[in-house]
């Protein structure tokens, strides 16, 4: 079962700039600019026909969304992946993010007040992947506690990705997920 992935924030975070990294890696070629508002994409290695991509340059535009979502389409069929691994490949940044994962390290505390660093295993584009956050007070003893006792915890930050590592920002609300705590 493929998932057709229709969520509008998601497709709208989207950067182009990463979009045109992604293509340029996988051998694809810029086939036309049009100004400011797209980039046409072309890839002779797909045999018989040339297979050709739009990938629009403006985020604010209302169709970016759909533009976005029928450039994933030709991605999935293409590359036989499916759309959620590709756009975990894309992910650049998701402001204000949920996420569900288990506490897998927890880094050595700041010495001059109660925080420090914690590495999550949590679900991104429908795999399991590192994220890596700060955190302090509270929410330090929380995630010190559920690394101890292997409970899943929520938390929610803006995710971005950097050098191929996940960072939650911002982190807040983190907690013991309520239907695995006693």
């Amino acid at each position: 079962m493929n998932v057709t992935i229709k969520d509008i924030e998601l497709l709208k975070n989207l950067q182009p700039q990463q979009i045109s990294h992604y293509l340029e890696a996988k051998g694809w070629k810029k086939l036309q600019q049009i100004d400011t508002r797209a980039i046409i994409w072309t890839s002779s290695d797909l045999k018989p026909e040339t297979t050709q991509i739009v990938l629009p340059l403006n985020s604010t535009l209302p169709d970016f969304p759909v533009s976005m979502n029928l450039m994933l389409e030709t991605l999935e069929t293409i590359e036989n992946r499916s759309q959620m691994e590709i756009v975990a490949d894309l992910i650049t940044g998701l402001p204000n993010t949920t996420i569900q994962g288990i506490v897998i390290q927890v880094h050595t505390p700041n010495a001059d007040k109660l925080s420090g660093e914690i590495t999550l295993l949590g679900v991104i584009g429908d795999q399991l992947r590192k994220i890596q956050t700060e955190l302090a007070d509270k929410d330090y003893i929380v995630a010190i506690k559920a690394y101890q006792e292997r409970l899943p915890v929520f938390c929610t930050g803006d995710l971005i990705k950097e050098n191929q590592v996940f960072i939650l920002k911002n982190t807040c609300y983190f907690s013991i997920d309520e239907q695995w705590q006693n």
